[in-house]
């Protein structure tokens, strides 16, 4: 098996339709996996990725696949920083 390539053309898909929930983003296509994944982790929100699955080449990754390949050390793009945490206890002094 080859290693992943984040330079690769990725195609992301919504989570199925069940009922009347829509998946709340419509299928795309990116020039690399790398903007693929950011899009799906920072952009999209929880629900939306739910059920969602990346395509590349013949690679198929679901949202725990993905979350895996933006948390990775191989991952070439920036990454949006996380909020710091507030300290309540600060907050209470």
């Amino acid at each position: 098996m080859r290693p992943f390539s984040y330079n690769t053309a990725a195609e992301l898909f919504p989570a199925a339709i069940r009922k009347k929930k829509r998946a709340g983003f419509a299928y795309r296509r990116f020039g690399t996996a790398a903007e693929a994944v950011r899009f799906a982790i920072e952009e999209l929100p929880a629900d939306s990725l739910n059920g969602a699955y990346l395509q590349v080449e013949e690679a198929r990754f679901d949202q725990s696949g993905i979350r895996s390949l933006y948390e990775s050390d191989a991952f070439p793009l920036p990454r949006r920083p996380r909020p710091a945490a507030t300290d309540d206890k600060a907050d209470a002094a």
